[in-house]
């Protein structure tokens, strides 16, 4: 039974560091929808570093970007390009919460501090995860700014999308480690095994891998973590390990209320989607019975379909979004559904393979 001793409220945001923020905030408020609400940088006091926040009801991103030559965001930045630096959990004490997770085996990434400004006071804390990811514990003590202490708002509204919330966090690991960052969240943040997927489940002709759905709870934080298996040919688990240069986020899931409104606004406006081929869709009504959507706008936009026993859910991945094959972004819609979606593994597995294949990294 899981138990949330570390008194984790919820992921309070996401952090990524990228080459340029402002070229990367300006893709997100046009591509994904998102708005822009607070930003920290040389104007507000950081000399580090210069941040852009961007939310879309509760999602909730940052990018960052280094400011000076040397430090730690500027290795991370020539070891891995733009990526997830912090899996961000709002929680009810910081301390205790950082205390508990060494006391378990965690690695301290930063000790408990407090930020201070004219809206309050806000401690913070962080332990290392998989590759060079940390999650902050973040505890507000009553804080009313704009986002966190060294930000000042700064908004720049943008139409949404439909974007609701992030659903999950996919981590990959190298061969061999799934099950040691498993027992890590099981140990250190009270997190429960909900599903695992074995070669068997996730394999094509050429590649195929392993995974284990880490979730809170309640069930509202689920991170699948997943690692290579041994195949014909090169996995996209050992690509993006190989790019990435270790492990690291691999995408991140937002959910919408109405996947085919909201990708046929992100098609507009650019982003490009992994390509389904039709016989997929020839396929879909015997697989998975009756939906409410209209299947020749799901084959329109290449939206995905599974069902489990409780329901179903709809889901779409971009390409990667960064030059090099790793970052990129799930969007669905779950209609019921609690699982990943273990029916459109194959035809999604070998959606990316055409990519790879492309790419000469098949």
């Amino acid at each position: 039974m899981a138990q949330n001793d570390l008194g984790v409220k919820r992921i309070h945001h996401v952090e990524y560091v990228v080459g340029n923020a402002k070229q990367a905030a300006y893709y997100y408020r046009r591509a994904f929808g998102f708005s822009q609400t607070a930003y920290s940088g040389l104007e507000t006091g950081d000399r580090e570093r210069a941040s852009y926040v961007l939310e879309q009801e509760k999602a909730r991103l940052v990018l960052s970007t280094p400011l000076a030559a040397g430090g730690r965001l500027n290795t991370l930045l020539d070891r891995h390009g733009d990526g997830v630096l912090d899996i961000a959990f709002e929680v009810e004490d910081a301390d205790a919460a950082h205390a508990q997770a060494l006391k378990r085996g965690a690695e301290s990434a930063a000790e408990p501090y407090d930020k201070i400004d004219d809206h309050g006071t806000v401690r913070r804390a962080a332990i290392r995860t998989y590759g060079d990811t940390v999650h902050s514990f973040i505890t507000k003590k009553g804080y009313n700014g704009p986002f966190l202490p060294g930000y000042e708002e700064k908004k720049l509204e943008t139409p949404p999308v439909g974007l609701h919330f992030i659903d999950h966090i996919v981590g990959n690991v190298e061969l061999g480690k799934m099950d040691h960052w498993a027992d890590f969240y099981e140990k250190v943040l009270g997190f429960h095994r909900y599903i695992s997927f074995d070669d068997k489940d996730i394999s094509t002709e050429f590649s195929a891998l392993q995974s284990v759905v880490m979730a809170s709870a309640d069930m509202t934080i689920k991170f699948p973590i997943n690692e290579p298996a041994e195949g014909k040919r090169l996995s996209q688990i050992q690509e993006y390990i190989d790019y990435y240069n270790g492990p690291g986020a691999q995408h991140v899931a937002l959910h919408t209320r109405d996947v085919i409104a909201t990708v046929r606004q992100l098609k507009e406006n650019g982003v490009e989607f992994l390509y389904v081929p039709d016989d997929y869709y020839e396929a879909l009504p015997a697989r998975v019975g009756e939906i409410e959507e209209n299947i020749d706008d799901l084959r329109e936009l290449g939206i995905l379909v599974d069902r489990d026993d409780e329901g179903y859910l709809l889901q779409i991945f971009t390409t990667p979004v960064e030059d090099r094959p790793t970052l990129f972004y799930e969007v669905l819609q779950r209609r019921g559904a609690r699982g990943f979606g273990k029916g459109n593994f194959k035809a999604l597995f070998e959606s990316i393979e055409r990519e790879q294949a492309r790419r000469g990294n098949l």
